[in-house]
């Protein structure tokens, strides 16, 4: 049962786009920002949500790693492609705008495909191909990260968490949503549990000795200097398919870096060769698709509510309450939170004050006595 207390989506929604202004980000910046977070609470993904606000992205902003104008240019565009150089601003604007154009692309020519390079942290990957799904189309994306993956029988950070996302619609009330690191657990998920005073669960990290770890704390700082790393999906070796999420890692980190031709692992460990913060220049891949150019997007949503249905009513393990099929527990914890708005933990319930106080903005919040 949730025991944290609960501030109205609004207040939080307009509260961060108050001090990502203060920040210097443009408020229709701030908008797009604030809802992609959100967006993370709203589906239950906490790790991307109002957890990252302030350590992600405002001190990244203090710290110069991040600029808060972001200045966009074309660096090359087909009537089906784009690559575009974010200059080292929000991630998060640059996708939007690089979403708008994909979008408009495959309504014309059925398919469309971008990559941005210099850029930062983008969100939750799931929102870019959600702007897909809503216009009636499939959304791929997977970006790079700073280091913190080992490959298969490594044990040193080589690539980042990098997920492989896909977006598509159905004719359901959700869409199959398929959002996720390729590997065992990211970064953000420690750094909740850091936060909440919980242990990592054994298995996901491992130390330069081979060693599972499970103090979120201790993960954190070794991960920081290079003497710990996260698993790939299907965990170490090869016997639980660890290789299998190696290479989708792999893949993920070479579109992210290759179509564009930007820098790649190490270089993504935003350090300069003095140990001092700079820019991280991430790089991330989209691809759209239209379902109206092959049999017809209704064809396409029968077809893949069906799939996700018949995959819900198949044979249960024994205890098993019920089969999930991808998207639906995040569908379901925006069932659950629409009225009651964002649970806050007393992390963040420090740093919200603090930045309203900062700031003298105008917020009486619920958690206050």
């Amino acid at each position: 049962m949730e025991t944290r207390p609960f501030v109205p989506w609004k207040m939080v929604n307009d509260f961060m786009v108050d001090v990502f202004e203060k920040y210097g980000v443009p408020r229709e910046d701030a908008e797009i920002c604030a809802d992609v977070l959100l967006e993370s609470d709203r589906r239950g993904i906490e790790s991307h949500g109002c957890n990252r606000f302030k350590p992600i992205y405002l001190d990244r902003i203090k710290n110069g790693t991040l600029l808060p104008v972001t200045k966009i240019d074309i660096v090359k565009e087909t009537p089906t492609t784009v690559v575009m150089d974010a200059n080292n601003g929000m991630g998060m604007v640059a996708s939007y705008k690089m979403m708008q154009m994909l979008i408009e692309k495959a309504k014309t020519y059925g398919m469309a495909g971008g990559t941005i390079f210099n850029s930062t942290h983008y969100g939750i990957a799931g929102y870019w191909t959600t702007m897909a799904e809503k216009a009636g189309m499939i959304g791929i994306t997977g970006t790079n990260a700073r280091p913190s993956v080992a490959p298969t029988w490594g044990v040193e950070p080589m690539m980042g968490t990098n997920p492989l996302t896909f977006t598509m619609p159905t004719d359901e009330d959700f869409p199959f949503n398929f959002d996720c690191a390729t590997s065992t657990i990211q970064n953000g998920k420690i750094e909740f549990y850091e936060r909440s005073g919980k242990p990592t669960p054994a298995g996901l990290v491992v130390n330069r000795q081979g060693e599972t770890m499970t103090d979120s704390g201790k993960i954190l700082k070794d991960m920081r200097a290079g003497q710990a790393a996260l698993c790939p999906l299907g965990g170490l070796g090869e016997a639980t398919g660890g290789y299998k999420g190696y290479g989708f890692t792999a893949i993920v980190e070479i579109l992210s870096a290759a179509l564009a031709g930007g820098p790649y692992m190490k270089a993504l460990n935003g350090k300069d060769e003095n140990g001092k913060p700079q820019m991280y220049r991430l790089g991330h891949f989209f691809f759209v698709i239209n379902p109206e150019f092959f049999m017809g997007l209704e064809t396409f949503k029968k077809t893949a509510g069906g799939i996700c249905r018949d995959l819900r009513a198949s044979a249960k393990a024994p205890g098993a309450e019920r089969i999930y099929t991808a998207g639906e527990k995040e569908h379901l914890a925006w069932l659950d939170r629409k009225d009651k708005g964002v649970p806050v933990g007393e992390a963040i319930q420090k740093e919200f004050i603090e930045l309203r106080d900062e700031f003298k903005l105008p917020y009486k919040f619920p958690f206050e006595k």
